[in-house]
């Protein structure tokens, strides 16, 4: 059947170095090299010449130039100038023993903490402010009057569906998760017009959760993609493209810091659906914690 085109949060707001990010999977290996440079030190490539760039790189000042047209910019100068204010905006961590995310071999516990944390809080920040409220609003508003609303995810994105599917659940929406993709799948194939489907993965490659969101897009439900990558495979299969901004580093991997935001986004778009109907929602977040209340230690049941 035919769609509404694909609308997507991969616009820049949340600044220059997260838009390169996330688009860093879809450049060429020459590009990517450009691409990391770039984000490990905006300040240092904004001082140099596009020849010393790609003397860096390990490319040629032809491959720069691709790079500047493939991340959206018109040419070198334009990306020196913005990698110059994106420098003078960023937030530096406010312990000086951590350096671009990444721990170090022989860091004690200090620093393992005070760098996990400032990664977490980036992420988090990160990712709110390059959300597109006009995209989440279109999501919220197909998901408040969905029929039924089905979450797929797997590995630590199936930790956030699940989380994603309990809290529509506890606010009265027919929601639903299954890790098991066979499962899943027979689920999407009952789905249909005035549905929702949202696919949930940090790489957008995860083959599962693709093929499952292409199934509910078949049958008719509006689809919904949450990834960190807006050019990756799962986004050709959604109606909806919201994105997260979190930056993997050596201990980082995709099961850590993509978590926080995705829950970040999640409890966006549930606090949007708990919203439109607050009465209802307040009622049923009651209900189910009296429902509760009495498997709590020292909790008791309470009388009407």
């Amino acid at each position: 059947m035919a769609k509404s085109p694909k609308i997507s949060a991969s616009h820049e707001p949340g600044g220059l170095i997260v838009h390169i990010s996330g688009l860093l999977p879809s450049l060429s290996p020459a590009e990517q090299r450009v691409a990391r440079l770039v984000v490990a030190d905006p300040a240092d490539a904004a001082r140099r010449t596009i020849t010393d760039l790609a003397t860096a790189a390990e490319t040629s000042e032809a491959t720069v130039i691709r790079f500047c047209r493939s991340v959206g910019m018109d040419g070198y100068p334009q990306l020196r100038i913005r990698l110059a204010a994106e420098a003078a905006r960023r937030v530096e961590p406010p312990d000086a023993r951590v350096v671009g995310g990444d721990i170090p071999p022989g860091a004690d516990l200090a620093q393992i903490i005070a760098t996990i944390a400032f990664n977490d809080a980036r992420a988090v920040e990160e990712t709110a402010e390059q959300l597109d409220p006009a995209v989440c609003e279109r999501v919220v508003d197909a998901i408040a009057a969905a029929g039924r609303i089905d979450v797929y995810g797997a590995g630590a994105s199936g930790f956030v569906a699940s989380d994603f599917q309990q809290k529509l659940h506890r606010i009265g929406r027919t929601a639903f998760y299954f890790p098991d993709v066979h499962t899943a799948l027979t689920s999407a194939a009952l789905l249909g017009r005035g549905d929702v489907a949202v696919g949930i993965s940090h790489t957008g490659t995860t083959s599962d959760v693709i093929e499952v969101l292409e199934q509910a897009r078949a049958r008719g439900a509006a689809t919904v993609a949450l990834t960190n990558f807006p050019r990756s495979p799962i986004t050709e299969v959604a109606d909806f493209v919201l994105t997260t901004a979190a930056r993997e580093t050596t201990y980082r991997s995709g099961a850590m810091a993509s978590r926080l935001a995705q829950l970040t986004v999640v409890d966006c778009l549930f606090v949007g659906v708990a919203a439109r109907n607050r009465a209802r929602a307040r009622k049923a977040l009651e209900a189910t914690a009296e429902a509760v209340q009495s498997h709590r230690v020292g909790g008791g049941r309470r009388r009407a």
